[in-house]
């Protein structure tokens, strides 16, 4: 546990200079991202892919914080969806290098997967104040979500007791996150403090973070009701034993 603190110290270190962009606050290189618009007309959440990604950058809904250390995200109750959802998002979506090819991998599959996530929760939906900032997904359906109800922020597994992180969160309070997946089993770190060992095994997942909003206008939210999520910190490796 002691070397995963220093590790995890080393990497919520301070973020280099020169940011001028969305992109230069943390790599996108292993990401694509899902925006809550449907230029084309299909119905369906537009995405955007490596190369357009490392300057894309849109004021409504994904750009540089005020301060210029994060990435703001953010999701309207009315907006699109993706195919398998009925809630809007704004959300990268884990990718292997170059941003071509999807990634995928499992909790025991000879390697060690870890997320580390510096976040915040900035604004929830009027009516369902829910919001999701981080996952573990698979071809069909979330494994586990980062989920903010109301003041209760934490981690929600389909069919299982949630964990706890914080029973009195404060809207735009940044938290820090370790997610390890290795050995057939997944822990989670929240602020230093190991919180969850969770056995596991599962193939097919990918990491995702952003801003995902847990209501639309079916819940009773207004149109111009959103989630807003601030990213400071997301680094993702996978390595072998």
């Amino acid at each position: 546990m002691r070397v995963i603190s220093a590790i995890f110290l080393l990497l919520i270190a301070s973020v280099g200079s020169a940011i001028d962009h969305a992109s230069d606050v943390f790599t996108l290189t292993i990401w694509k991202l899902t925006i809550p618009m449907d230029d084309n007309g299909d119905q369906v959440a537009d995405e955007v892919f490596m190369p357009s990604l490392r300057y894309f950058e849109d004021p409504d809904f994904f750009h540089l914080s005020d301060s210029a250390d994060s990435i703001v995200f953010r999701a309207k109750c009315e907006a699109v969806t993706t195919k398998n959802s009925s809630y809007p998002g704004c959300e990268l979506r884990e990718m292997k290098k170059g941003g071509e090819e999807k990634a995928s991998w499992g909790t025991n599959d000879g390697k060690v997967h870890n997320l580390i996530i510096r976040a915040a929760i900035n604004v929830v939906p009027d009516k369902k104040r829910h919001v999701v900032c981080a996952q573990i997904h698979d071809d069909d359906d979330d494994l586990l979500m980062i989920r903010l109800e109301g003041k209760k922020l934490f981690i929600e597994r389909n069919d299982l007791e949630p964990v706890m992180l914080d029973k009195n969160y404060e809207l735009g309070s940044f938290f820090n996150l370790m997610i390890i997946a290795d050995n057939g089993r997944i822990r989670a770190l929240y602020d230093q403090k190991q919180v969850m060992e969770w056995a596991i095994e599962r193939d097919g997942l990918y990491f995702k973070a952003g801003c995902y909003v847990q209501s639309n206008l079916e819940r009773g939210d207004d149109p111009a009701a959103f989630g807003e999520v601030e990213i400071q910190k997301l680094y993702v490796t996978h390595k072998s034993k």
